[in-house]
Formats: structure tokens, sequence, C-alpha cells
């Protein structure tokens, strides 16, 4: 009983993980060129380095939405199947 549920949590994790990593790397990587940007010609407007992130979270989420969905989906139903050996009562 115990397995499973820790099965279930191990492929919740790593769903989590498959899922907001891209989008996090994405968002890391335009901070971390906007920071250099900002660096380099002095400039320290807080918008400027609020605006790209968010405009590159949103692509991202526009263009891999399906890909994320498709693993939502799979992971839903490999949890709705495997649901009633967590709960099972001796």
């Amino acid at each position: 009983m115990f397995d499973h549920a820790i099965a279930l949590s191990q492929s919740a994790m790593l769903t989590t993980g498959i899922i907001l990593g891209p989008v996090l790397v994405a968002s890391l990587l335009v901070g971390l060129l906007v920071g250099l940007f900002q660096a380099t010609t002095s400039i320290q407007d807080m918008t400027l380095s609020f605006m790209p992130k968010l405009i590159v979270v949103g692509v991202m989420i526009y263009l891999a939405g399906p890909w994320f969905l498709r693993l939502l989906i799979t992971f839903t139903q490999n949890d709705l199947s495997s649901f009633w050996h967590v709960t099972y009562l001796p």
C-alpha cells in the first residue's frame, strides 16, 4: 500500500519537474540576459526585468502547452487507474 503511495508521489514530483523545468530555465536565461544588459547600460528599471520574463513565460506556455497538457492527462490517467491500490483497506 505504501509502495503505491510513494510511487504516485514520485510520479507527481517528476511530472511537475518536467512541466515546470523548461519554463523556469527560459525565465532564468532571460533574467540573466536582461541583468547583463542592465549592468552594462546602467539602466535600473524594474519593469525592464519583469516584462521580458513575463513575455517569455507566456510564449513558452503557448508553444509547449499541448505537450504539457498531454503529460498531465497521462499522469492523471495513471493516477486514477492505480488509485484503488493506494486506498485498499484490509
